[in-house]
């Protein structure tokens, strides 16, 4: 599908308009890169969120900033923790917003498991990306469809492939959206602190040793002095620890 020349050119203008207020806020606290978003966005403006540490920040920070603009969906890749469950339950109570899911296609799923068995992901990495696809990466184009832009939880200090992300980026992914990243500058102590200073609800498998939760066959707790995302494919050697939401191959 060719690009009209009018379109390209548009689009190319408000990528540069966004590469600019990117440099321009890269110092800026979280909250502010928040509220910028809120202005330029409102309600076209949206949280994904798997409910981790950070995510549970971003949505205090929203609600405290303007509760009714907050929107926040979630991936259920049908292979969730409970607890993760629980906590989406406790988030949805405690702020009153609502949390928007999305699901994967039946007919994806069901082709891939009889094709495979339940427990694909375990016999190759092209196996365990399969499943990611249909489980997560194409629910969030579905989801993102409808936005303008998106806010995730990504911090520099979690992973080689995670160091060099700005606050503001345009999402070259996913059509060219602008993507929020406000707490890239964030320590996990200072997650932590933010967490405990505002009471925030957060999964109780971070208390068990979970720094990184996602589907509950792929993920389990670290050791002392492991790196953080060493209980994500733990089975895997690849030092690139990404499902493909956030990073692509050659990145």
């Amino acid at each position: 599908m060719q690009i009209n020349p009018d379109e390209k050119k548009a689009q190319e203008s408000l990528m540069s308009e966004i590469r600019s207020i990117a440099n321009e806020l890269e110092s800026k606290p979280a909250p502010e890169i928040l509220k910028w978003g809120f202005k330029k966005y409102g309600d076209k403006m949206v949280l994904a969120s798997s409910f981790g540490a950070e995510d549970v920040v971003l949505i205090d920070m929203m609600c405290n900033i303007n509760r009714n603009l907050t929107r926040v969906f979630t991936l259920d890749t049908g292979r969730l923790n409970q607890e993760t469950y629980d906590l989406i339950d406790k988030i949805r109570k405690k702020y009153d917003i609502k949390v928007d899911v999305y699901f994967p296609n039946a007919s994806d799923i069901e082709e891939m498991v009889a094709n495979k068995g339940m427990n694909l992901m375990y016999e190759s990495v092209e196996n365990r990306k399969l499943c990611c696809n249909f489980r997560k990466i194409e629910p969030l184009k579905r989801a993102l469809k409808q936005f303008d832009c998106w806010i995730t939880g990504l911090r520099r200090e979690q992973s080689t492939t995670r160091n060099k992300i700005l606050k503001i980026e345009v999402d070259t992914l996913n059509n060219n959206i602008t993507k929020l990243n406000p707490l890239a500058d964030w320590t996990n102590d200072e997650i932590w602190k933010y967490i405990h200073e505002n009471k925030v609800p957060y999964n109780e498998l971070h208390d068990r040793g979970y720094p990184s939760i996602g589907c509950e066959p792929c993920t389990r707790s670290i050791k002392e002095g492991e790196d953080p995302r060493a209980g994500r494919w733990w089975w895997e050697k690849d030092t690139h620890k990404e499902c493909g939401l956030h990073w692509k191959e050659g990145k």
